[in-house]
């Protein structure tokens, strides 16, 4: 069987890992969100130590795998926590919260109630102990264990399972929880967007199937990717608009393992606006606006895997294919006779009245857009712009509000730390000008 029979094979089970596919890998319960490339060679560092990824071809995401000392050494091995014991224990712990009478008042903490030495637990792991027995050595050999609180046993359970026992999460890279990642390490990199205001993003400009989406994408190719996942699979078409020379990196598209269906869906199409006579004219209703597909390749000096994580130069069979191909002759054909169903704009670092200006006499009448901006200002110009040219009706600023909150026995609160604001979306529908003409 070929290698492309293989890989063909495996992508028709999106619930399966394969090997060149990207994953994202939750690491102690999101203390760390690493991406990384399933290849025979591929590693990642987890404490000190790097780790093979090759145990983690051909299992299906959501799989959870722990530390183990083997034959051959540490290693990621594929374990299923137990459910029974996950209610037992919120069961012990509701009615040890009813009877608590403990605390940590007369606890005091001189680095002298552990009698285990780091020396024991050295010898230990060269004898092959696993992790979970290493953690209930330190408990028993804990002085002052018994007499902390039912939430301080927890806490210390857990502190220590993650140092002696680390845990990953095979998640599947999504839009969710590719912002999500983007989003709690390198939020600069997508624009400050946090995964509401994306939803919000794409509500507002009403993407749904067989849609041809006009995209300036500057938050890394986040928005790209997201736009065609929820167009799905042989319907519509993602153009990524840029101007000047230079196209903007889209390098995220890659981490969601689309097949060549969805990526022939997405093209890039420089703006070039023609040339006036009159230089001195900016008024919108007197430009007219052409566009041109051109093939492009994806650039190579943008890693969207986390720099802790290695890949092989082996195993080319699992490259991914690249979005970006020439547009057919009835795609442009149609865009230039109907226009483009809906219009979003996600570029922080450009001047958002500059971009629509050039862009909306691309849509089709009657077709909504969405511009997102970290700040509030430079989208209040570009709505009283648009006021004052009449190009767009239903015009409104949101701002999306997103508070995540802990729930456990007796301490659902709010998480102590979350981002203050989640950035601005103006939104409207674009209408007719008299004195506007489109191509």
């Amino acid at each position: 069987m070929s290698p492309n029979s293989i890989q063909s094979n495996s992508i028709q089970n999106p619930r399966v890992t394969w090997e060149g596919c990207s994953v994202l890998l939750d690491i102690n319960d999101g203390d760390r969100l690493v991406f990384a490339r399933l290849t025979a060679g591929s590693t990642v560092k987890i404490g000190k130590k790097n780790f093979s990824l090759r145990p983690l071809i051909g299992c299906p995401f959501g799989s959870s795998f722990q530390i183990e000392n083997r034959t051959e050494g540490l290693c990621l091995c594929r374990f299923v926590p137990s459910t029974e014991e996950g209610n037992n224990d919120q069961e012990k712990g509701g009615c040890q919260i009813m009877d608590e009478c403990r605390d940590n008042r007369a606890i005091v903490d001189n680095n002298e109630a552990q009698t285990l030495t780091s020396e024991d637990i050295d010898e230990m792991r060269r004898q092959g102990v696993k992790g979970d027995e290493i953690i209930e050595a330190l408990i028993a050999n804990s002085a002052t264990y018994e007499k902390k609180t039912a939430f301080s046993q927890e806490k210390y359970r857990i502190k220590k399972q993650k140092k002696y026992a680390p845990r990953v999460l095979l998640r599947r890279p999504s839009a969710r929880s590719i912002c999500e990642a983007y989003f709690k390490k390198y939020p600069h990199r997508i624009g400050f967007l946090r995964v509401d205001a994306l939803s919000l993003l794409l509500s507002l400009a009403n993407v749904t199937a067989n849609s041809d989406i006009l995209l300036v994408d500057m938050v890394g190719g986040l928005l790209t990717g997201a736009v065609a996942e929820r167009l799905g699979a042989g319907t519509g078409y993602v153009c990524n608009t840029y101007l000047g020379s230079s196209p903007y990196p889209v390098d995220m598209v890659r981490t969601f393992n689309f097949d060549n269906e969805i990526c022939q869906r997405i093209v890039r199409a420089p703006l070039r606006t023609s040339e006036k006579p009159d230089a001195c004219n900016a008024e919108l209703n007197g430009q007219t606006s052409s566009i041109s597909m051109e093939e492009m390749s994806l650039p190579s000096n943008h890693e969207a895997a986390d720099s802790e994580t290695t890949v092989s130069p082996q195993s080319k069979m699992g490259k991914t294919p690249k979005a970006g191909e020439k547009a057919s002759e009835e795609a442009i054909k149609s865009w230039k006779e109907n226009g483009f169903s809906s219009l979003i704009i996600a570029a922080p670092d450009a001047d958002a009245w500059s971009l629509a200006k050039d862009l909306l006499p691309l849509l089709s009448y009657s077709a909504p857009f969405a511009i997102y901006h970290q700040y509030l200002q430079p989208l209040a110009t570009c709505m009283h712009n648009l006021q004052q040219g009449k190009m767009a009706i239903g015009l409104q600023i949101s701002e999306p509000w997103l508070r995540e909150y802990q729930v456990l026995p007796s301490r659902t609160h709010p998480l102590m730390q979350m981002s203050a604001f989640g950035g601005y979306i103006l939104s409207g529908t674009k209408i007719c000008s008299s004195s506007e003409s489109r191509f």
